[in-house]
Formats: structure tokens, C-alpha cells, sequence
């Protein structure tokens, strides 16, 4: 079947909202919404007032405020996240090239014993050439610097995470070939490395919504991270496993990983306001009703 839709013009757009039971006391101020907001992306963020998704009927009473409301939400949530995973990210790159480095040297990215054996995702000598690339593009000063002054393919690899993309750092830890050399970092973080293997690689999806400004609030996510089974003690009695693809464990993950990180951060508290501003149906996002009774969340408050 072909599209054979027609483009609709603002205005018609608008009048389509409105039949479906939009109230739009300001017919002017919306149509300025609709010139700078795409309406198929406003659409994620009307679907959850929907209460007949086959003729898009509205519940009684939707405003484009309401609407509005979820959509800079979600726009300040993902913003928050991005924050985090930054903080994040600089860390295991940190830990991550420092114990290699003093373990197998500062070109120990050059040795392919080191890593996995080849397989049809992950190949060292592609993942070398990936990151000659990198080298090639950056106009960091410290990479050109090193590059022009030493012989060898690649920066020390202290130098080098400072180029790669959270993609790259994640799955060259997941090929580090030793465990005990994944281990290494993964309990700085008291995670078991076959958890952080996973929550690395979930991070760096959802660092990808984010990048592109998808929608996060309530998405259900294909790939989740490994929950760990044994510890830290206050991550198992805060994560919710009742297989929830939403975003609340992903979180809780984030909050641990990030009172590891900086434990003097405001990032809990920033989120929890974000929440209660926008007076956002947690349970939408994954959250269990008793979330705020949960250790990590439960921190905030003042003794």
C-alpha cells in the first residue's frame, strides 16, 4: 500500500486536535507550538491523554498545557540523564584506562591478546582502525600533539578514551579479554563486570534517545541492563524487579553509579523536583508506588 496522505497545514492540523477534544482556549498561541514543534512529535507526548487510541478521542478536559507540560519534561528529564551519564562516562574512562595502563602498559590497546578473540561484532584490528579515525578527526590540541610527536598508531591509551564515543568505551570493556582485569573497574562500582558490561552498553542506548532528542519518559526499552543479584545492598532493595522495560531501574542504576561517582552530587534531588514540578505519573516511567520509601531515593530527605 502507498502513502497517499496529504501534508496538513497548521491550521489543520490544530482543527484536528480540537475535533478529537483538544482544548485550546488560544488559538494563536498553539498554532505558534505547532509551527516550531513537529506534530507527529507532539504526538508521543498527547498519546497518554488518549482514551480511544483507534479514533485518537481525547479525554474530557486536555489542554495543549497539559501536553506542553509532558513534552518539557521529558526535554529537562533527558537533559538530567545526559548529565549523569556524562559524569558517568568521564569516570569509567578513567578507571578503565588506568588500570590497563598499569597493568599491560600505555599501548596495551595495541595488543590483541588482550582482548577477545575475533568474532562477527567485534574485531580488534576494525576497532584499531575505528579509532585511527577518530585520531585523524580530532582537533583536540593533546591528540595532534601526540600524534606529530610519537611513533606510534595511537595515543597512550589515557589519551585515547578521551576521543572515543561512550559506544566505543563500552564495548572495548566488554572485549577486555580477562575478567579479572573487568573486574578490576566494575568494583570500583561494586558491580560484579558482567553486570557493568550490560549496564554500559544500556547507557550508551539510552545516551543515544537522548543525543536525538527521542522521547524517554515512558519508553520501553529493547535492550535493559543486567540487575545485579548480590550487592550493594541498598541498589537490590531500590531496584524493581517486576520486569518493567521502562526506565526506573535504568535510574536507580544511574543514581548508585553516580553516589560512587560524586557523593556530594544534587542529582537525586534535581530529579525528584523535576518530578514534582511537573507533577508527572511516575508510574508511567517504571516506578513502583513505594519508590520514594526506597533507600536510594530515600536519601534526600533531610534527617
Amino acid at each position: 500500500m502507498q502513502f497517499n496522505k496529504p501534508p496538513l497545514s497548521l491550521d489543520d492540523q490544530l482543527d484536528r486536535l480540537i475535533q478529537r477534544g483538544l482544548t485550546v482556549p488560544d488559538r494563536q498561541r498553539a498554532l505558534h507550538y505547532l509551527r516550531h514543534l513537529n506534530y507527529y512529535r507532539l504526538g508521543a507526548y498527547w498519546l497518554p491523554f488518549e482514551v480511544d487510541h483507534r479514533t485518537h478521542r481525547l479525554r474530557p478536559g486536555t489542554t495543549l498545557d497539559d501536553v506542553l507540560n509532558l513534552y518539557v519534561f521529558d526535554r529537562e528529564f533527558r537533559l538530567l540523564v545526559m548529565d549523569a551519564i556524562e559524569r558517568i562516562e568521564v569516570s569509567i574512562r578513567t578507571r578503565w584506562a588506568y588500570h590497563m595502563a598499569h597493568t599491560y602498559g600505555p599501548h596495551c590497546h595495541l595488543d590483541p591478546a588482550l582482548f577477545k578473540s575475533p568474532h562477527r561484532s567485534w574485531r580488534h584490528e576494525e576497532r584499531l582502525r575505528a579509532l585511527e579515525g577518530e585520531v585523524r578527526r580530532s582537533q583536540e590540541t593533546f591528540i595532534r600533539h601526540l600524534s606529530a610527536t610519537y611513533d606510534e598508531p595511537l595515543p597512550p591509551v589515557w589519551a585515547l578514551v578521551e576521543i572515543m564515543t561512550f559506544g566505543q568505551l563500552s564495548q572495548w570493556y566488554a572485549n577486555t579479554r580477562q575478567r579479572r582485569d573487568r573486574n578490576a573497574v566494575a568494583r570500583e562500582y561494586d558491580f560484579d563486570e558482567s553486570v557493568m558490561t550490560s549496564v554500559l552498553h544500556h547507557l550508551s542506548t539510552v545516551r543515544n534517545q537522548c543525543a536525538h532528542h527521542a522521547r524517554l519518559w515512558n519508553r520501553e526499552f529493547t535492550f535493559l541492563p543486567k540487575l545485579p543479584k548480590d550487592r550493594p545492598a541498598a541498589v537490590l532493595d531500590t531496584l524493581s524487579f517486576d520486569a518493567s522495560r521502562r526506565i526506573y531501574n535504568t535510574l536507580t542504576l544511574m543514581l548508585h553509579l553516580m553516589d560512587v561517582v560524586n557523593p556530594h552530587h544534587h542529582w537525586r534531588e534535581r530529579l525528584i523536583g523535576l518530578i514534582d514540578h511537573h507533577a508527572i505519573n511516575v508510574a508511567e516511567m517504571g516506578f513502583p508506588d513505594d519508590w520514594r520509601d526506597r533507600p536510594l531515593w530515600a536519601m534526600h530527605r533531610p534527617k
